[in-house]
């Protein structure tokens, strides 16, 4: 335990009991309990050692989640089976998102095969009312309620943006899973408004959340649909559950890798650095490793090829970002001596840029470097590359999509209905 320590209780649930944390108000102590439930629990167990798993796994979820760049309510661990959250009034709202077509859906629309793919993935809405059932809510009935969340309406903008983040959390997890070999089917998820107003995923991401299929086969599924299966249930059963679920949170071990994807920024001399340091820092927030080095095609090729050669024989994924102006010949000399990605990004200015941009274009035939004017587009641009085989640069870049969409939604909703008179 550390020096968080629960107080007043809020709410106690099914599988968790929510109490305030004693000297801060902003806070939330979220314990988990050894409980599992199906069906608005009417099917309901003990089961020794799922509160730890459970949250364990919400703990990984949501570190992956806030590595990628997604705004939780989750803080940090202060036990096995508890966590420390933002307190945040919750939305009564269940986010659910499909990739394929299985479960309640089936039921829902009868003729759809199971297994049909969404594309996009499909998004439904569900209110939260356990005795009838979470009943599906529409867009409009979500408006027409009105809800008041600290000093917050949730209103058309409010969904839009939720909506956006739901499918942007379901990417981010299905690409991590996808790495695992491990299909995610579909989630749930909630959103609470924090006391400053921020909407924040909240509440728990565990195995009572999704539907996973190892290499994509339902046989094998390993989340909460195998004990709703169940007809009758003994402690072998339990003990089944309990694994899978178990199954999940050691694979959540892996989704988090150390970075591996590298940057290296060759500049013609060091009257450059500025402009390279100005790339390096957009492609660190990126998730990316940065190099820089020194070298010039013109004065020292010799040289220029043996740091080539070193960084090709090293076995690391390796994009590569000259910074050149006048003649830039340093990055067709690296395109034309290797395989790895090569993007130049001169240090335009005023007085040449004609001159340098040309340069940089106007390559022979047999080379593949391409050009960008600016340091952070050098920089998105080789994370765009690196996406290809790393889960966490492709995340960071989703969510550099999610945050742009909602920032012209905010400034949007600022200044719709101003009116602007000319005297």
């Amino acid at each position: 335990m550390t020096d968080y320590k629960p107080g007043k209780l809020i709410i106690e649930g099914k599988t968790k009991i929510v109490y305030e944390v004693m000297n801060d108000k902003g806070l939330c102590f979220i314990q988990s309990k050894d409980r599992i439930t199906a069906g608005d629990g009417v099917k309901s167990h003990e089961l020794e050692g799922k509160a730890a798993i459970s949250t364990n796994t919400t703990a990984k979820v949501f570190q992956l989640l806030n590595q990628a760049g997604i705004d939780t309510a989750f803080i940090k661990l202060v036990s096995d089976t508890a966590f420390i959250a933002q307190k945040c009034e919750m939305i009564p709202i269940e986010w659910v998102i499909r990739r394929l077509a299985t479960g309640s859906f089936l039921k829902r629309y009868s003729g759809v095969v199971e297994g049909y793919r969404f594309n996009p993935p499909l998004q439904e809405t569900f209110y939260k009312d356990d005795a009838n059932h979470d009943p599906q809510w529409s867009e409009e009935q979500i408006i027409s309620a009105n809800f008041q969340l600290n000093g917050v309406k949730i209103g058309k903008d409010e969904i839009d943006i939720m909506h956006r983040i739901t499918l942007t959390v379901f990417e981010v997890l299905e690409r991590a899973w996808a790495t695992r070999d491990c299909a995610l089917i579909d989630m749930k998820i909630e959103f609470g408004v924090d006391i400053s107003g921020k909407i924040l995923v909240s509440d728990v991401i565990d195995s009572d959340s999704w539907r996973l299929w190892p290499s994509g086969d339902k046989r094998l599924m390993k989340d909460k649909q195998v004990y709703r299966n169940l007809i009758s249930v003994t402690q072998a059963d339990l003990d089944t559950v309990k694994r899978n679920f178990k199954w999940v949170a050691d694979q959540l071990e892996y989704l988090i890798p150390p970075p591996t994807s590298l940057i290296v920024i060759l500049m013609g001399s060091l009257s450059d650095k500025e402009h390279c340091e100005k790339i390096a820092n957009h492609a660190k927030k990126l998730g990316l490793i940065v190099e820089l080095r020194v070298c010039s095609a013109h004065k020292g090729t010799q040289e220029t090829l043996r740091i080539l050669a070193e960084y090709e024989g090293s076995g690391k994924k390796v994009v590569f970002i000259t910074v050149a102006g006048r003649s830039n010949g340093l990055g067709p000399v690296l395109s034309g001596n290797t395989a790895f990605p090569v993007i130049n990004c001169p240090p335009f200015k005023p007085e040449n840029i004609t001159q340098d941009i040309w340069s940089s274009i106007n390559v022979p035939s047999g080379i593949g470097c391409t050009t960008v004017a600016y340091p952070e587009s050098a920089a998105l641009a080789a994370a765009q590359i690196h996406a290809l085989h790393d889960h966490i640069v492709w995340s960071k870049l989703r969510v550099n999509q999610l945050n742009n969409f909602i920032n012209l939604k905010e400034a949007d909703k600022k200044l719709r209905g101003l009116r602007y008179i000319t005297l």
